[in-house]
């Protein structure tokens, strides 16, 4: 028996597992090393870094015995919670999950931690941790996301700030969100939840005095959540720093003086630590004028005599143009790459949107896949250029040239109707792969723009809006220059399936961005995703049979002000070309789009379905 046994094993071909689909991704930020945590005395003297200078390491608090620090970090994959030593040495990991663990505040003992998590439903919720035995429990749940959890000092209180009751709006005129939050306070056995501050506006970041008996939050408009998260303000809006009555929920305004203020602290003799994000002051300041630590200051807690601060901080760095990110799903292997990147069907270069001169200029540029190097092929001095796509045969580049004031002038153009969107014009173009032979396919009033090509090259499809508030996607032949309107939505990212059977495209329909394939035809409209966010920036595997895309579907995991990103439209997603099979690759609360997929010398592409 053992000898038949060994005899058939002999006959087995060991195959090896497949290797990983590569999926690469833009960031807005940070890569490893542009940010980290600092240590400075509270006026801002004996500044020095601690934790890694090469990791992503931010969100810390101070312990209540002054002894420890906890705070979040990437170094080992997905955001999760360490703790080390007030001088930052012994760290030690107290959380490993896939999901997005961060914004940890201690209970008044030092025993337990509260913090943010999404490794309940993927929206941002609160957990409790109890430090020594590592067990964690969960404290709120529900629609939208709970964040900045503070711990009242006679431990009977946990406050917070959420958007669980603010919906999704769009921005005034754009189509980034708007978060709409308030403060609320729960016991920590989850009974008693109770909110403190109006409705309708945004309010966030609750700190508890040392009596218990009052919260101190900032709050500004909700429009103003817009502006406030970029990394300076273009036209910023004074935020408020706030005091709740905890008996009463009466609110007062405290003097804190003008600009952009946000995570404000109790400190001594009620004066008021917090981060100004604007002006020439940008960094920590106190409410009675004294200055703290300068700089692009994220978000800082104090030691609890108030003599020290611990805070994160952007840092300036040189950004890499390839660098390997945690996919939760290790059947993909993602990278952060440049701004929208597409890859030649060989998979050994990419085309991305390149360095502009200045306000216009935007190019078209060459990469080979970790390179530090590019070559700009293409620039036109006066417009700007979006979305490049290669042809099937990797000769030709096809893309929009424009000004395309939605995408390159900040949150300054906005879109009140539907005709706005013609931008005075944009066209789809095309250049040869060193640089050469550029041509424009379209001519007129029309913003033509994110064109893609039939697998057999002889067809293009691309978005159009004209200034009568018309559009949709339109294909043309090549040859014959005869152009056929195959959708009239609000259309946008259309690109064709390396089968040559579907055209998928992003469609504004109820307040929401949707993904929708459509046959080349015109027929077989089908609506893929039914989020209550923005999905779109949309890419093909290799070979038609999966969709990579990027969706706010989860909402906000953080107030804002904090992250550096225009929108919370940052998680990446794969599904089936029939929108079945969805799968979740990165959580997190940073901008990431653009998603690409790398072919590989073995992608093969069906030519039927």
């Amino acid at each position: 028996m053992r000898a038949a046994l060994t005899v058939a094993l002999a006959g087995l071909v060991l195959l090896e597992p497949p290797a990983p689909q590569r999926i690469v991704v833009t960031r807005v930020f940070p890569q490893p090393g542009q940010i980290g945590l600092f240590v400075a005395n509270a006026d801002g003297s004996d500044e020095h870094q601690i934790g890694s200078p090469n990791n992503i390491d931010y969100d810390a608090a101070w312990s209540p015995d002054g002894k420890s620090i906890v705070f979040t970090s990437e170094r080992n994959g997905s955001a999760d919670l360490y703790r080390m030593n007030a001088d930052g040495s012994g760290i030690e990991r107290l959380t490993d999950s896939p999901a997005y663990d961060d914004q940890a505040a201690f209970s008044p003992d030092g025993k337990r931690l509260v913090f943010v998590t999404t490794r309940a439903d993927g929206t941002a919720d609160l957990f409790t941790l109890d430090i020594a035995t590592r067990k964690a429990k969960a404290l709120t749940s529900g629609p939208g996301g709970d964040f900045r959890p503070s711990w009242s000092p006679d431990g009977r209180w946990i406050a917070f700030s959420s958007d669980r009751t603010g919906g999704f709006p769009f921005s005034h005129g754009r189509w980034e969100r708007l978060q709409i939050a308030d403060v609320y306070i729960v016991h920590p056995d989850g009974s008693g939840l109770k909110r403190l501050t109006p409705h309708g506006d945004f309010c966030g970041s609750p700190k508890w005095s040392g009596d218990s008996r009052r919260i101190v939050a900032y709050c500004s408009s909700g429009e103003a959540t817009l502006d406030n998260r970029l990394v300076v303000p273009e036209h910023p809006e004074d935020s408020r720093v706030i005091a709740i009555d905890v008996a009463s929920s009466a609110v007062s305004d405290l003097p804190a003086g003008p600009g952009v203020k946000f995570n404000p602290s109790f400190l001594a003799n009620d004066v008021v630590g917090f981060i100004r994000r604007d002006g020439p002051q940008r960094g920590i300041q106190y409410s009675n004028g004294s200055p703290g630590p300068a700089g692009e200051i994220r978000a800082a807690s104090w030691s609890p005599d108030g003599k020290r601060v611990v805070y994160h901080k952007r840092i300036a760095y040189p950004r890499k143009p390839w660098v390997k990110t945690y996919s939760r799903d290790p059947r993909y292997e993602l990278a952060l790459t440049r701004s929208g990147p597409a890859f030649s069907p060989d998979g050994e270069h990419y085309a991305f949107v390149g360095p502009s001169l200045g306000s216009k200029g935007v190019s078209i540029a060459l990469s080979t896949i970790g390179s530090d190097t590019f070559q700009v092929i293409f620039r036109d001095s006066t417009r700007n250029i979006l979305a490049p796509q290669w042809s099937s045969d990797g000769k030709q580049i096809v893309f929009g040239i424009g000004e395309f004031n939605a995408f390159f002038n900040g949150f300054h153009g906005t879109f009140l109707k539907p005709a706005d969107r013609a931008e005075g014009g944009a066209q789809v173009a095309m250049v040869n792969a060193d640089g050469s032979g550029f041509h424009e396919l379209t001519s007129g009033a029309n913003n033509s723009a994110f064109p893609s090509l039939s697998p057999d090259g002889k067809r293009v499809v691309y978005r159009t809006f004209d200034a009568e508030g018309g559009g949709g996607l339109r294909i043309m032949d090549l040859q014959t220059k005869k152009v056929t309107e195959i959708a009239s939505g609000y259309d946008n990212f259309p690109l064709w399936s390396p089968r040559g059977d579907l055209i998928m495209f992003s469609r504004q329909q109820d307040g929401a961005y949707e993904i929708c394939t459509i046959r080349p035809d015109g027929t077989g409209l089908k609506q893929l995703t039914h989020s209550r966010g923005n999905d779109a920036h949309m890419g093909w595997s290799p070979d038609g049979e999966y969709i990579v895309f990027a969706s706010s579907r989860k909402g906000y995991k953080d107030e804002v002000v904090y992250t550096d990103a225009p929108q919370p439209y940052g998680d990446i997603f794969v599904m089936r070309y029939d929108g079945t099979d969805v799968r979740q690759l990165t959580d997190n609360q940073w901008e990431e789009g653009t998603p690409a997929w790398v072919p590989s010398p073995r992608s093969v592409r069906a030519t039927t379905r």
